[in-house]
C-alpha cells in the first residue's frame, strides 16, 4: 500500500513521477473505457459522441493532476461510457430517441428550391451551400442537383440527379 501511495500520490500535492504515473494509468483506462463505447465515438462524431469525448477528457484529467480523488473519478468516467452505451444502444431501436440525442438530417436544398427555414437552422449561406456542391459534386451549379442535407454529423451531403451520375 505504502509503494502504490508513493507512486501515485493523494491530493493536489503531486511529484512529477506521480503525475506520471497517474497519467500512464489514466491513459490505459481511458483507451479502455473508449474502446467500451465502440467505434462510433471516433467514427460518426455526432454532437452525442463529441459530447462523450469532451466529458470523458474533463473527468479524467482531474485524476491526473489530483483535482478529483483517483478511484471515484474513474468510476464517474466509466458511469459516463455506461450511460452513452446504453443511450445508442436504446437509439438504435427506437427512432424518436435517435432524433433527440443525434439529430436529424435537415434537406437544404430539393428539386429546385432552397428551403430558407433550414439554412437558417443551420447557419448556412447560400455561398456555404455552393461551397459543399463544388467539394462534394464537383459541380458549379444547382441545376444537376436533386437534393442536398446537413447530416447528423454537421456534413453536408449532395445528391445529384440520376441522369448525371456517372
Amino acid at each position: 500500500m505504502e509503494t502504490i501511495n508513493t507512486l501515485f500520490g493523494s491530493g493536489t500535492d503531486l511529484n512529477s513521477l506521480q503525475m506520471s504515473v497517474r497519467a500512464i494509468a489514466i491513459f490505459f483506462i481511458t483507451l479502455f473505457l473508449i474502446r467500451f463505447t465502440g467505434m462510433r465515438v471516433f467514427g460518426i462524431k455526432t454532437a452525442f459522441d463529441t459530447c462523450i469525448i469532451i466529458m470523458l477528457g474533463a473527468v479524467l484529467s482531474r485524476a491526473v493532476v489530483g483535482a478529483s480523488p483517483f478511484i471515484p473519478t474513474i468510476l464517474a468516467s466509466a458511469t459516463l461510457v455506461i450511460i452513452h452505451k446504453i443511450i445508442a444502444r436504446l437509439s438504435v431501436s427506437n427512432q424518436r430517441i435517435s432524433h433527440m440525442v443525434k439529430g436529424k438530417p435537415l434537406s437544404i436544398y430539393k428539386d429546385g428550391i432552397l428551403n430558407e427555414k433550414n439554412l437558417k437552422k443551420c447557419s448556412l449561406s447560400f455561398g456555404d451551400v455552393m461551397e459543399e456542391v463544388r467539394l462534394n459534386a464537383n459541380l458549379n451549379s444547382l441545376e444537376n442537383i436533386e437534393e442536398i442535407f446537413m447530416e447528423r454529423t454537421g456534413e453536408i451531403s449532395v445528391i445529384e440527379k440520376k441522369e448525371n451520375v456517372k
